[in-house]
């Protein structure tokens, strides 16, 4: 891709995803992953001038003497994207690629991010680690970060979630919160999913396509896998076949949810056919509720 052709889209996707999070996100995002802002840091004798209100009454009690709490501002936050990039990221029959959309989304969760002064970082995975990203601060980073996320090209078109996981714990040793945002397309991942929401807050976004949960009848075609780039015939005019295909969908989204829950990873579930903000806006209020 040219520069000047690629600056253009660097320049779209900032005024789209900027506007959603100045507009739509900013108090949602904070709500959800600061709190009020602020935490506990000690409690110390009252002094004329402080608020009474914050006034700790049973450590009054206990020294029959006034102690207030004192909170300070929570440090900074550092948000993580562990974007997959494998080939399957690179389907999408609907409205956009489901490629595009990640690409929109990271950009709407960095711009959330700096404005709630978090630093942010990426981690590009296939089946290797593919690009690291260290978190930072301030908009030329976030300009870098979608750039990269428009014209990156990974070296392999395979997945491994576990490897991806896996880095990360190693790599980012302070807590943070992390959106981990693929097809999920792989298995061999739920223990690593476990140790990683252990350490860290980890968040799963998983993209689709629905064109993943039904077949068109449109006769004998060819499929590629864009993974493995195995070629097979498909003769999507048999109901038996277009029914298993359907069957085999559903039961791998189940099989998700169910692992998601068991390992206590909120997620959200977007479709290149719909629109990004309404599920993001659920995931952030269902944890602003907690």
């Amino acid at each position: 891709m040219e520069t000047t052709e690629l600056l253009k889209k660097v320049r779209k996707i900032e005024i789209k995803t900027r506007g959603i999070s100045n507009q739509i996100f900013s108090g949602e995002y904070h709500s959800a992953f600061k709190g009020r802002g602020m935490a506990f840091s000690e409690v110390r004798e009252y002094q004329p001038g402080d608020d009474i209100r914050a006034i700790d009454w049973n450590v009054t009690a206990r020294f029959n003497h006034p102690f207030i709490k004192v909170f300070e501002e929570e440090r900074e936050l550092t948000v993580m994207l562990l974007v997959d990039v494998s080939g399957s990221e690179n389907f999408g029959t609907q409205k956009q690629f489901k490629k595009d959309m990640i690409t929109e989304i990271c950009a709407v969760l960095a711009f959330s991010a700096i404005k709630n002064n978090d630093k942010i970082g990426v981690i590009f995975f296939s089946d290797k680690i593919e690009k690291y990203i260290p978190p930072k601060k301030g908009k030329s980073h976030i300009l870098r970060i979608i750039r990269d996320l428009i014209e990156f090209k990974p070296e392999s078109n395979k997945t491994n979630i576990e490897q991806a996981l896996r880095f990360f714990t190693n790599v980012v040793k302070k807590k943070s919160i992390a959106f981990l945002i693929s097809d999920f397309m792989a298995d061999g991942y739920k223990d690593a999913l476990k140790i990683t929401n252990k350490k860290h807050d980890l968040i799963a976004l998983r993209i689709y396509d629905k064109r993943e949960f039904e077949l068109p009848n449109i006769g004998l075609v060819k499929l590629k896998d864009s993974e493995t780039g195995q070629l097979s015939w498909v003769n999507t005019s048999s109901y038996e076949v277009r029914s298993h295909y359907s069957t085999n969908a559903k039961k791998r989204e189940s099989y998700l949810k169910d692992m998601f829950n068991k390992c206590g990873v909120d997620t959200a579930t977007i479709g290149t056919h719909q629109s990004y903000i309404q599920p993001l806006m659920n995931l952030f209020k269902q944890r602003e509720s907690r």
